[in-house]
């Protein structure tokens, strides 16, 4: 397939009246004007004002259109799969939720065997975002408190050979029993660890630094807040240059103002865009279950009975424009954050995260207004 006359966003410069040319689910060749060998190829040409940007990856996303990760089925993998990439979502962490062993065991086990036979043209799951249930009751949020519990890695070990090996990231409270070993435990395994749900002083996260943390789960929210005689997660995630920091920017779990606060700085190249979204994404106002959780969804948010936020239902492509527009900040400024960043994170970044000769065809379509005309996923036109 032939794309051209777009404006072609590379990680390093920009293209215009550029051309991609795609061949097995591959990006073959990008340049300017046409290629000398683009006979033969399926040939689709944009109008002036159109953009070709990589496909974005959010690593922290519970569900979306009425299927969650922990239903542990086939059909709620397959069909968030599907949905994403109307949004622009073209690879993801299917992130689980704080339950009872044996719910986060199935939920784990189904995760391998969709991997064995996935949908051939939709999103891919990249694996596992493990959030909790190692993390800190005092700052559990959504996570159901009843079911948390210390740092456990022998347990940890049996969930990850049951996931097939597939668990890429992890969020844990480093302050909670055992948190600093199993964060060492990870980084041996090549697992991001990921602080999140967590009451951590600034020396408890700077600990955990120094054992090899990397990463910090939805900023601000579910962790101890900045306060001028104690930094708490918050500062001290934009104190410690090594921390790469998801934020769900939907002006409703972070205000504008704090967004724009966060970019100035952690700035471009350590913020990840997430969704945080669960299986209300996609779908009407209403009742909805979040591990076993009774959420109301109204106007964009999602709450639980006594108020707590829970999840979104921000796509991905909104949070795009929300991050433009909060951080007065440019495209190719939230290309890293939504695709460049998380893929350098889960080192997917030979593959994926940037358009570029010999990579995986995860490209989208936007208009003048940064709206999504297309997506393709490893080549594959989804319709919209």
């Amino acid at each position: 397939m032939l794309l051209s006359g777009l404006t072609v966003y590379l990680e390093d410069r920009v293209i215009q009246n550029g051309y991609v040319l795609l061949k097995n689910g591959k990006i073959e060749e990008v340049g300017e004007g046409l290629p000398e060998n683009g006979e033969g190829f399926e040939h689709q040409s944009f109008s002036p004002g159109y953009k070709l940007i990589p496909g974005m990856i959010d690593v922290h996303i519970h569900g979306a259109n009425q299927s969650d990760v922990m239903d542990a089925t086939y059909e709620a993998l397959a069909n968030m799969a599907t949905v994403l990439p109307k949004e622009g979502t073209t690879s993801f962490l299917a992130t689980t939720i704080t339950q009872e062993p044996r719910a986060i065991e199935k939920a784990l086990t189904n995760v391998d065997t969709y991997l064995q036979h996935p949908v051939a043209e939709g999103a891919e799951v990249l694996g596992v975002h493990l959030e909790g249930p190692y993390i800190n009751k005092e700052k559990a949020g959504a996570q159901p408190p009843n079911y948390i519990i210390p740092s456990d890695i022998e347990q940890f070990d049996h969930w990850n050979t049951l996931s097939g090996e597939r668990i890429k990231l992890v969020t844990l409270a480093p302050e909670v029993e055992n948190g600093l070993a199993f964060i060492r435990h990870l980084v041996n395994k090549g697992i991001v660890a990921s602080i999140g749900h967590s009451a951590a002083t600034y020396k408890e996260v700077t600990q955990a630094v120094e054992a090899g943390a990397t990463h910090v789960t939805h900023l601000f929210n579910g962790m101890s807040g900045l306060h001028h005689r104690e930094p708490g997660v918050v500062g001290s995630a934009f104190l410690h240059d090594a921390l790469f920091t998801e934020m769900i920017v939907d002006g409703i779990h972070i205000v504008p103002e704090s967004v724009k606060l966060a970019y100035q700085i952690k700035g471009q190249d350590r913020i990840i865009l997430i969704t945080d979204a669960m299986r209300a994404k996609c779908m009407k106002n209403g009742i909805y279950d979040l591990g076993g959780q009774q959420v109301t969804v109204e106007n964009g948010k999602a709450t639980l009975p006594e108020g707590q936020l829970a999840g979104s239902v921000l796509k991905m492509a909104d949070a795009l424009r929300n991050m433009m527009a909060f951080a007065d900040t440019d495209l190719p400024a939230v290309i890293k954050m939504g695709s460049e960043n998380p893929a350098k994170q889960l080192n997917v970044f030979d593959r994926k995260g940037s358009i570029a000769a010999g990579k995986d065809a995860d490209l989208l379509i936007l208009n003048e207004d940064n709206e999504i005309v297309m997506t393709l996923c490893r080549g594959a036109m989804i319709k919209h």
